[in-house]
């Protein structure tokens, strides 16, 4: 509900909705260093709808009330432009041709000639490459030492997404592509990174600055692996060779240009994403012991159902990113406010998932509150909603699934320290030392774990 400061603010005109009046530079600080307390405490004092100021950007109408984001996810997609809310920060790195950068008729292209690569038949097919995998990685686990969880499922979701999506084995110059790609990601997961952005530079074109080098030498290293599977018959079963074959409706194929961009929006969007949740589902289990009891003796039991339960949970708790990002075109009404032209809306994940009248002592972490309940797309939205729902929400829920359960089947795991803290990487959430643990026991493969 708007809270009666808010209401009273309110005069029929052209006004925003109240906010922090600290200078902008200073709120784009905390919003770097502290976002989730920041929203949170802003959510206290002006209620479910407030302004936040950055450089460059102007102002971001933060909405945490469940109708009204209802009312931003499902607006026109010509009013609220979503690819134009995520190019500040995104389209340096992805592109001009992502999925996530563009609006209008381009981004429903895109989206129909990628959406048959992420059917949900498709995805069970890859389920045997992300098991053995995750056993692969599994068997290098130190025994007895602590180390980053965060580490190991980063190397897993990266070689899921070579095999799966790029369709790049050990034997197609595998080490060289990924040893760049694991470069190249550790630099942009920097939180420094955010600042030239929203201060309207990019640095991957500023010459002296090693991302740009880095940037250009993962470019070459795809383009030339476009080319060389261009020449190749066609068949595979791997989302490249269904980009490579895909046609619009005018018969015409992707570009390179646009398969590149997609091939680095996938990476980006499906790899660190994917691993930082994983972590956050481990730093929850470890931290609530009569959950992970509950997952192990259902898994034993060939049951799922918690499974999916505890993903929902870690995703509702722990969202990676806090925000979904709109750009109003025309001016936009939202409940007593008439946005002006420019304005960004920001329904916030991480607020409308924190909601007590949706979710009962919503800072605990319950799975069992989602057994035979479906989420409400305006209060659980980790993958964003209405036509711009992240098109690899099953991938990730799939893969997120059997990584879980390959784990927690074969492995003891023992936490190091209470549960993380939330820090910036990125534009991602993630667990303050990447969830620590000491592996305990790891019992061999069997022929039902293989």
């Amino acid at each position: 509900m708007l809270s009666s400061e808010v209401r009273s603010a309110y005069n029929g005109g052209m006004q925003l909705p109240p906010g922090p009046r600290a200078p902008a530079l200073v709120q784009i600080a905390q919003w770097i260093a502290r976002p989730l307390q920041l929203l949170a405490q802003c959510q206290r004092r002006f209620g479910d709808v407030f302004t936040l100021r950055a450089p460059k950007e102007g102002n971001f109408v933060v909405v945490a009330n469940p109708e009204l984001i209802k009312a931003v996810l499902t607006a026109d997609p010509d009013t609220l432009l979503a690819g134009q809310g995520n190019a500040t920060m995104l389209e340096p790195m992805l592109g001009k041709h992502s999925l996530l950068t563009l609006d209008g008729a381009e981004h429903l292209r895109q989206r129909r000639l990628l959406l048959p690569a992420f059917h949900g038949e498709r995805m069970r097919a890859y389920a045997t490459a992300m098991r053995e995998i995750t056993h692969a990685s599994i068997d290098r686990w130190p025994l007895g030492s602590p180390f980053s969880l965060h580490d190991k499922m980063q190397a897993i979701t990266l070689d899921v997404i070579l095999q799966t999506v790029f369709g790049v084995t050990e034997g197609d110059h595998h080490g060289a592509l990924r040893a760049r790609l694991v470069e190249l990601l550790d630099v942009v997961t920097k939180p420094w990174l955010l600042f030239p952005g929203i201060l309207g530079l990019d640095p991957f074109k500023v010459p002296w600055l090693k991302i740009t080098k880095l940037k250009r030498t993962v470019d070459d290293t795809l383009y030339a692996m476009i080319t060389e599977r261009r020449r190749r018959a066609t068949g595979g079963d791997d989302v490249l060779s269904m980009m490579l074959e895909a046609r619009d409706e005018q018969g015409a194929p992707m570009t390179d240009v646009e398969l590149r961009d997609e091939l680095v929006t996938l990476l980006l969007a499906g790899h660190e994403t994917t691993a930082t949740s994983l972590a956050w589902a481990f730093d929850q289990l470890l931290a609530s012991p009569e959950a992970l009891a509950r997952l192990r003796t259902e898994l034993a039991a060939g049951r799922d159902e918690y499974l999916d339960a505890v993903i929902r949970e870690t995703l509702r708790v722990r969202p990676i990113v806090p925000l979904v990002g709109r750009v109003a075109a025309r001016p936009f009404q939202l409940g007593p406010w008439m946005l002006p032209v420019g304005t960004r809306v920001a329904p916030s994940i991480y607020l409308a998932g924190q909601r007590a009248d949706a979710y009962p002592a919503p800072q605990r972490f319950d799975p069992s509150r989602w057994l035979g309940v479906k989420p409400d797309p305006y209060t659980w939205l980790p993958f964003g909603g209405g036509i711009r729902r992240c098109i690899g929400m099953a991938f990730a829920q799939f893969e997120m699934k059997i990584v879980l359960e390959t784990v927690v089947t074969r492995t003891r795991l023992e936490a190091v320290g209470g549960p993380a803290r939330v820090v910036r990487r990125g534009i991602t959430l993630a667990p303050a030392g990447g969830t620590r643990v000491v592996l305990a026991q790891r019992p061999q493969r069997t022929a039902t774990a293989a």
